[in-house]
């Protein structure tokens, strides 16, 4: 007989508590579960199961083998799982958590292209700058620019993006342009007010030292966007990223405050709950969103 229904047919017996329930829930004979179980028994040269006339329990050893039957069951059912969902196509809700910035300025304009690619899955996207628990919050997954946190995710690097400081041409013409690192002290800095640190800029000196300025401004926002809105507008030094950044500069808005100084790289993650196989609509995202940006880069943006 086949050695997994023997071993389902005993499982099923000590998860129902006998033959005659076992044997609806299998939906086969009571006869038949009897000779399963039976030919277990004899295969193994143990009993697993005390029989009497009004309840079936199992044995030291039959409690024992149980443990380990239910977890090559279960096993096989994932695997089974597997098979059955690689070959069905992308579907059901997909739920995202992404930075801010990110979402609005770079997933928003092609999550139609993907949509319209995958028309059975629906997205539910958060836009968040907080890095949420993706299991106990029900994410599928989400997109994080910068240094990972230690963490059991599974997580695929999509791109990377450049952090530099930028300022609008009326801001130097008026204030002057910062020649090295120690200048900022006496410029007027736009803070991001999600840094953990306060508002504290890390930079690298062209030396490779790293170096912290803290400095007041005239406005502190949790939202990038908003930054670059304020230092087009000539209020002072942002520090953005390329994505952000990129069409101001090429149109002349913003300048780089420092030019000699070397920029920061920040990878941008697609993060995801680990797992034997990745549901389909998670995977096709990734793999949707690694083409999108594959030639994208620190700063081509």
């Amino acid at each position: 007989m086949d050695r997994l229904t023997e071993m389902e047919a005993f499982a099923t017996v000590v998860d129902q508590g006998g033959f005659t329930d076992a044997a609806k829930k299998m939906g086969i004979s009571k006869s038949a579960v009897s000779k399963h179980v039976s030919s277990l028994e004899a295969r193994l040269g143990a009993r697993l199961l005390n029989r009497t006339t009004r309840r079936v329990s199992p044995t030291e050893i039959g409690l024992a083998y149980y443990d380990r039957a239910r977890r090559v069951l279960n096993d096989a059912g994932e695997a089974d799982a597997l098979v059955t969902s690689m070959q069905s196509a992308p579907s059901g809700l997909l739920r995202i958590s992404v930075a801010t910035d990110f979402g609005v300025n770079l997933l928003s304009p092609i999550l139609g292209d993907f949509l319209l690619e995958y028309p059975e899955i629906t997205v539910n996207m958060v836009l968040n700058n907080r890095y949420v628990e993706l299991i106990s919050e029900g994410f599928d997954m989400a997109i994080r620019v910068g240094e990972l946190e230690d963490s059991t995710l599974r997580a695929r690097k999509l791109t990377e993006t450049a952090r530099r400081m930028v300022g609008a041409p009326s801001y130097f013409a008026k204030y002057g342009r910062p020649q090295k690192i120690d200048d900022l002290n006496e410029h007027k800095l736009l803070h991001y007010s999600n840094q953990a640190a306060g508002n504290v800029w890390k930079i690298t000196a062209p030396s490779g030292e790293k170096r912290q300025v803290r400095t007041a401004g005239w406005l502190t926002v949790n939202d990038g966007q908003s930054l670059l809105n304020a230092a087009v507008s000539g209020l002072g030094i942002a520090y953005l990223p390329s994505f952000l950044y990129s069409d101001a500069m090429k149109k002349g808005l913003v300048e780089e405050a420092i030019p000699d100084l070397p920029f920061e790289t920040l990878g941008i993650y697609a993060v995801y709950p680990p797992g034997r196989f990745t549901q389909p609509k998670v995977r096709s995202f990734i793999d949707f969103l690694a083409q999108s940006f594959a030639e994208k880069g620190p700063t081509n943006w």
